[in-house]
Order: C-alpha cells, then structure tokens, then sequence
C-alpha cells in the first residue's frame, strides 16, 4: 500500500504515445537514487515541462511538471516493487492546454 491519493494519465501529444501511469510528488519528497548520468531531458511546445528519458534503454521515469513546476511526475511502472492496482486512476487533459 502507498500513500498516493490517486494516479493520472494524461492525453497531452507525448503522454499518449508512452502510455504512463503517474504519481504527482513534490520537489522535497523527490530524490533520484540513481542513473541521473543516463538521463536525458526532453521539452516541447512551452519548454516549461521537463520530460526525462533514459538515454540507454528509452524508458520515461519521471517528468517536471508544466503547470506546477515545483513537482514532478513519477511513472509508477519505474518504481521497483511498487503494485499500482488499488489506487484510483484519474485522466486528465493534457491536450487542451493553451
């Protein structure tokens, strides 16, 4: 069990296409533990977001988030151990955003 209120997907242009399912965390309650040298950082239309891929194997772990800067989020499928199937899932629209 986890403390995540709830989970999102979003439908914006990139999120559609990878499929993520993510957990919104502050800056304070986020720590990297590792690969931070394999990352790499991605950003389109606003450039305010930051999305960040591993440049060795693809995967998308985690993302600054656009309209609340000061949080990230997480891709629940990177966390190790981790069972999201409890938890509410809640869609969001990414794709009307001006």
């Amino acid at each position: 069990m986890s403390d995540f209120p709830e989970l999102t997907t979003c439908d914006c242009s990139i999120c559609r296409r990878k499929n993520a399912l993510m957990v919104k965390v502050h800056q304070s309650q986020f720590k990297l533990l590792e690969g931070a040298d394999s990352l790499t950082r991605y950003q389109f239309h606003t450039c305010t977001a930051q999305h960040y891929f591993c440049n060795v194997c693809g995967i998308y772990p985690f993302h600054r988030k656009r309209v609340t800067p000061d949080f990230f989020g997480i891709n629940v499928f990177c966390l190790e151990g981790f069972e999201p199937s409890d938890i509410p899932v809640r869609a969001t629209v990414g794709a009307g955003m001006a």
